[in-house]
């Protein structure tokens, strides 16, 4: 009996202690993972003073030198590709953003059209520009990089610029400098008597617009590791900054529900610098390009065809773009 009574009390005390560890755990658990709404108004203080002392670490003061030779070698890109444009010709699509860099346009059968044409059609062709040559990506100003996202009624009360000029000016670029009033007139300039230049003279425009364009290109890869810049994932919209806007300009989905809101993902250099990339014509290839040989064809970045065929020499890493050494077609 007495036996009986000694397991009864020892069977009651680890009842006891584990209906005690179990409290202690449940009130841990309570205590660290409590699901009471936070009080999002006693936040907003905290978050508006850690964007603010966040903002005190912009500009970065090493990426000055990189945003001014940006702009810089964008302004001798837009010079050189202009001069080339008034000797070599471009043609350009009618229905679609393709481009060809010659005389006359081939004949590969990649036409989209229009939405009520038919689809892998021969292009139409009419004369090319600057514009067809480097694709323009315009973005909406900011006064500083961390101000009030824009709304959709505010999106004309902000100027519309190129989205590397805009990433340059973010970037501490625009003080005292002739990019501070930029205008859309600015960037179409050419050298003078270029229909008289040299052959000489003709490569080295083409050799220089092709180290601009290599700059170009990785100055705002360098600049995009350090400034943020968003691109919409089902158009061509571009916004530098930490966050998007919010004007509803997706012409994509514009009928559907969300109002042609944009869906915002990381940009990278090809949305701010789109390389445009165009078919080439070959020494062993035809004098027009055929639809039947568009398995064996190169092709190469606009401004890279442009300045090859004008005597620059273009950068090893893209011959297998350009399929120097590929075998003729049949």
């Amino acid at each position: 009996m007495v036996l009986a009574q000694k397991e009864i009390m020892a069977l009651r005390k680890k009842l006891f202690e584990s209906s005690n560890f179990n409290g202690k755990i449940m009130y841990t658990f309570s205590r660290y993972f409590s699901s009471n709404k936070m009080d999002l108004r006693k936040l907003k203080p905290m978050i508006q003073k850690r964007i603010q002392e966040r903002a005190k670490d912009y500009p970065v003061p090493g990426m000055i030198p990189v945003a001014q030779e940006v702009l810089n070698s964008r302004r001798l890109l837009m010079q050189g590709v202009s001069t080339l444009l008034k000797v070599l010709p471009v043609m350009a699509c009618k229905f679609c953003p393709e481009v060809y860099i010659g005389e006359k346009g081939h004949v590969i059968q990649t036409c989209c059209g229009f939405k009520r044409r038919g689809k892998n059609r021969v292009h139409e062709w009419i004369t090319g520009g600057l514009n067809d040559v480097l694709a323009p990506v315009e973005a909406f100003h900011l006064k500083h990089m961390f101000q009030d996202v824009i709304k959709h009624h505010q999106r004309f009360d902000f100027e519309r610029v190129p989205a590397v000029v805009e990433l340059c000016w973010q970037a501490g670029a625009n003080d005292g400098n002739q990019y501070s009033n930029w205008s859309p007139e600015s960037d179409c300039c050419s050298v003078d008597g270029a229909e008289s230049l040299s052959p000489d003279e003709l490569v080295m425009i083409a050799s220089g617009t092709l180290k601009a364009w290599e700059v170009l290109r990785n100055g705002v890869e360098k600049l995009l590791m350090v400034y943020p810049a968003k691109v919409c994932k089902h158009c061509s919209e571009v916004h530098v900054g930490p966050s998007g806007h919010k004007a509803r300009l997706c012409g994509i989905f514009k009928y559907e529900s969300w109002q042609g809101t944009h869906f915002w993902g990381k940009a990278n250099v090809d949305d701010l610098v789109p390389p445009k990339i165009v078919w080439r014509r070959r020494p062993q290839d035809p004098q027009v390009l055929l639809n039947e040989g568009r398995g064996f064809y190169g092709h190469a970045p606009a401004v890279i065809e442009l300045c090859t065929q004008a005597g620059a020499i273009a950068p090893r890493k893209y011959h297998c773009l350009m399929k120097l050494q590929g075998v003729a077609t049949l």
